[in-house]
Formats: structure tokens, sequence, C-alpha cells
């Protein structure tokens, strides 16, 4: 990727996971973290300044707690998603918070997932379960993670390109939900996935934060 500080990734959305990993393991995929449950928090000023200019800031708690932030990269013409990458690790999820609180930083959302990570070659997969779906995401080498989702069987075409909090906003708007946390809990009683936005391609493509 050249800069290690570049995110270069996509992702597609998966109807049958177990079916997916099966192909994974079979082309030679290694698991290098188990399944765990991501609990995540995006931090903004009071008016969302990041967020319009499409940065996030991110303190995320699996087995360890990281603090991330994420910018849009000029000039790119890649047929993947890049982004500038910044991260650290921290001692303490909820102190961290605190401390982003204390300098003017309000958490604005919470988002959840459990996460499986494989390196398949130079490639990073990750098997993502969300409330409204479940996803396979490739970072790496353009190049690479080209190869690597034909060898998984997934068509390059179908590839997704926001996020996962841009895919539940443009959820919320298409049936405008009242919650602003993408939790387990919230879609608990709600039949509404990720998959219904696959009639409107284009918008998948179009990143929102």
């Amino acid at each position: 990727m050249g800069d290690n500080r570049l995110e270069v990734e996509v992702k597609f959305i998966v109807s049958d996971l177990a079916d997916l990993r099966q192909r994974l393991l079979a082309a030679g995929g290694e698991q290098v973290r188990p399944r765990i449950f991501e609990r995540n928090v995006r931090f903004d000023t009071p008016g969302e300044t990041l967020r319009t200019r499409f940065q996030l800031l991110r303190l995320r708690q699996d087995d360890r707690v990281r603090l991330t932030f994420k910018g849009p990269v000029d000039n790119t013409t890649s047929e993947a998603k890049v982004r500038e990458e910044i991260e650290v690790e921290v001692a303490d999820f909820g102190t961290m918070g605190t401390i982003l609180k204390r300098v003017g930083f309000v958490a604005h959302q919470v988002y959840e997932k459990y996460r499986e990570t494989f390196r398949l070659g130079e490639v990073e997969v990750v098997l993502d379960e969300l409330p409204f779906g479940d996803f396979v995401e490739l970072e790496g080498a353009e190049a690479a993670i080209r190869a690597a989702a034909g060898r998984l069987g997934l068509a390059w075409e179908e590839r997704v390109l926001i996020n996962y909090l841009g895919l539940f906003s443009l959820l919320r708007e298409r049936y405008t939900l009242s919650f602003a946390d993408l939790t387990f809990e919230n879609f608990a009683d709600l039949e509404i996935t990720a998959s219904d936005l696959l009639d409107a391609p284009g918008d998948l493509a179009v990143d929102l934060f």
C-alpha cells in the first residue's frame, strides 16, 4: 500500500456467512483472530464538524482498546475505498472516553458487531456480523484484494465502499428509524437488512463518513 497510514478496502454484503467462511478456508485463509464482540463509539464535536469533513473519530473495544481517526484522501483513482487511518492502542476504554469528553468531544453514536479475522495471502479478510446483516471486508493492496475477491467468488461490481455507519444512515432514512445507535438490541424486532439497499447500488459507492 505504500503509506501504512492508508487503509485500502472493500466490503461485500453476504447472504450466507458460514458458506463464505468455508470458501475462505478452502482458498487457504488462516484465522488470525477469533470471533469477538466489538463495541464502537463515534465521537465528534457537538455540531458534528468531523462528519461534515468526512472524518471519523472512533473509540473501539474488543479484547483491546483503540482510538482511531479516519479521513479522506485526495486525488485517488482507486476502485477500492481509500482512507487515511491513524490508530493508537490505549489502556482503558472508559478513561479514554472521559478524556475525549473533557476536551469537548461528544459521544454521538454507538455501533456493535462481531468480527472474525483471517489472512488470505497479503489480504486481511474479516467476517463481520452487524445488527442489519453479514459482510466480508477485504483490506490490502488494491490488486491483491481484487484477486482475493475473485478467489472467494465475490463479484467486484457488487463491492460496497460506504462504511457501516453510512449504510445505517441510509436505512434510517429509508425506514424512518428513530434510534441513532447501531446495536443488536435496537434491531432485535426489525426485519431490516443492508440487502434492502441493493436496489440502489449507486448509493453504496458514496462514503458518508
